[in-house]
């Protein structure tokens, strides 16, 4: 597939016969032919069969494309006919329906935090979808980059490619090629800091400086090395009264693989706490009392946390700026490692990491002992 839009790309492509084509909707393309430069529409009906009208010559991108459109939407069942126009934001909003249609209504409360924290407010939202380049798109990644590593933009990033691709498929007009960038170099590749690690006393102060509904959340966090999103997403039924229950999607597939975190007795006691006259089916943890946790909330819980903190404390007292949730799941590992001896393999099944990636990311914290373990193990 090629992005015809552009002319300076099309003058780049090779003369042949076979025309370059772009997808517009299921079963639905425009060609282009290099050489005679002339257009051509084809569409794919449900039996296969393959169906094609010459759009002349001497016409620009728009131009060509209206007249596929035009020649696509009288066709029997035509895909063209749902084809819905809008902004970036009606789009991955139209996706996020989709999900919650599949009964994904935990990942769809997922995904929309991501969006709220990093696109709504952005202007990118507002760009019409149809008209949406690829240099929209970096520039938006550009803004986004501004206080954060290269791994958490990725991340960002692969939500609303999803979302777009979802949305496109779903009939909303756009070009996937608009958002198919290459994504950034990972930070721990490159031998950056991987994570802010928090005291004892910096992770004690920040929870008594949050509100309380983010102070119990936090302290599950410090007691599971638990990923935020997870533990947002456990409910009463997932503590069996000695341990607790964690799910995470992982890896391209995107698979649910859950696991079961043994808690010290410590940990038994405050999540019995926790669970103490709510039904099975009720979050452990939530924003206010209902909402489950989402995102962009509890980010900004921690953020005042240490704004809150850091307007009196001095010195080492003072909390990084850069702390976050993830912080105190950082902080569970590096300790379980340094502090207690544990092995890697084990933390390694309680935090639902991998072997690969305890070396690579807090392999400073394992005693000298252990690297020969890990290095056998391997």
């Amino acid at each position: 597939m090629s992005d015809l839009s552009r002319k300076r790309d099309r003058d780049r492509l090779a003369p042949r016969r076979e025309p370059y084509w772009q997808r517009l909707a299921a079963g639905a393309y425009l060609g282009f032919r290099r050489g005679p430069d002339t257009w051509i529409a084809r569409y794919r009906s449900r039996d296969r069969k393959q169906y094609y009208q010459s759009l002349g010559e001497a016409l620009d991108y728009d131009e060509a494309k209206r007249a596929g459109e035009a020649w696509l939407s009288q066709l029997a069942a035509s895909p063209v006919k749902a084809m819905q126009r809008g902004t970036v934001r009606v789009a991955l909003e139209a996706y996020l329906a989709h999900l919650r249609q599949q009964g994904r209504g935990n990942t769809a409360a997922e995904v929309e935090g991501r969006y709220q924290a990093v696109l709504w407010p952005d202007e990118l939202a507002g760009t019409a979808l149809e008209s949406l380049t690829y240099d929209d798109f970096v520039a938006w990644r550009e803004r986004l980059r501004v206080g954060r590593l290269n791994r958490s933009v990725n991340r960002q990033v692969r939500a609303v490619v999803a979302g777009l691709n979802r949305a496109h498929r779903l009939g909303h007009v756009g070009n996937p090629t608009a958002w198919r960038i290459e994504p950034l170099t990972d930070d721990v590749d490159d031998g950056g800091e991987t994570a802010v690690m928090l005291t004892p006393d910096q992770r004690a102060a920040l929870i008594a400086a949050a509100g309380s509904f983010a102070a119990d959340f936090l302290r599950g966090l410090e007691l599971t090395g638990a990923r935020p999103g997870e533990l947002a997403a456990a409910t009463v039924a997932d503590f069996d009264g000695a341990s607790l229950k964690l799910s995470h999607r992982k890896g391209r597939s995107g698979k649910l693989r859950a696991r079961y975190v043994t808690l010290s007795s410590e940990g038994v006691r405050f999540f019995k706490s926790q669970v103490r006259r709510k039904l099975p089916a009720t979050p452990i943890f939530t924003e206010d009392g209902v909402q489950l946790w989402r995102r962009h909330k509890w980010a900004r819980a921690v953020n005042a946390g240490v704004l809150a903190h850091n307007r009196k404390a001095r010195g080492k007292l003072r909390i990084p700026p850069e702390a976050s949730a993830y912080s105190f799941r950082h902080s569970r590992i590096s300790e379980l490692l340094q502090l207690y001896g544990i092995d890697p393999l084990t933390v390694a099944q309680q935090t639902g990491t991998s072997l690969a990636m305890i070396e690579k990311a807090y392999f400073r914290f394992i005693p000298s002992a252990m690297k020969e373990k890990l290095e056998a193990v391997r």
